[in-house]
């Protein structure tokens, strides 16, 4: 199986910065595009930022020159750094990852999320 652990959320002021990090265990060949997303209670989960193995990012328009997505292949991880935060940045953050696992001498691409790690920005 496959599992991801993300850590790091928390309650920051406005304007003030926080970095998540999540870590994938388990049995896989390799992992894919990883990335971050975030939903409201209630809401739909929206795409915060993305990241290939080769380092091409994608970043959601409400993020782009706060947020930073960056990864270590070696190590499995990806991390989310959040800068000059709003109230609206208010959300619990989930991590995703396309991973590759080898099934019967197939390979196959799953996705997997992580448990989701809650950030408070106060207004």
């Amino acid at each position: 199986q496959v599992q991801l652990v993300e850590s790091g959320g928390g309650l920051v002021q406005a304007g003030g910065s926080l970095t998540l990090s999540c870590v994938a265990t388990g049995d896989f060949v390799r992992i894919n595009i990883m990335g971050w997303y975030r939903q409201a209670p209630g809401g739909q989960r929206e795409l915060v930022a993305t990241i290939t193995t080769d380092g091409s990012t994608k970043y959601a328009d409400s993020v782009k020159g706060r947020f930073t997505i960056s990864r270590d292949n070696a190590k499995n991880t990806v991390s989310l750094e959040m800068s000059s935060l709003k109230p609206e940045d208010t959300f619990v953050y989930y991590c995703k990852a396309e991973v590759i696992r080898s099934v019967a001498y197939n390979e196959y691409q799953f996705q997997y999320w992580g448990q989701g790690t809650l950030v408070t920005v106060p207004e």
